[in-house]
């Protein structure tokens, strides 16, 4: 774990890094969404040097509890996520697509 994580930050880590594993999530896995949620919560709290819109401005990891964990929930993903998703891939005109364009570009609709 990060030395810049709080005694707090630590717990919560292990927490739901056995929660997932209770779950079925593999223990790789398991630490990812760890590490996610408690990074996520940092970037919002301002205690991280750099940080994405959607984990200043969208819910917390805890309110949304998976909505948009990309199993194709009622919403899906959001346009952030598939527009950062589409950049790794090198998607030529993203940045003007909507969410729904994302999503047809992505393979996804």
């Amino acid at each position: 774990m990060p030395k810049e994580w709080s005694n707090k930050q630590e717990r919560q880590y292990e927490h739901i890094e056995d929660s997932a594993e209770d779950r079925g999530e593999s223990e790789q896995r398991a630490k990812e969404i760890a590490a996610r949620t408690v990074n996520k919560n940092r970037a919002r709290a301002g205690q991280s040097k750099t940080a994405s819109r959607s984990s200043i401005k969208d819910k917390s990891p805890q309110q949304r509890g998976g909505q948009r964990s990309g199993r194709g929930g009622p919403k899906g993903p959001t346009r952030d996520q598939l527009y950062n998703e589409a950049k790794k891939r090198n998607i030529k005109g993203r940045s003007k697509m909507s969410k729904g364009q994302l999503e047809r570009a992505l393979g996804r609709g």
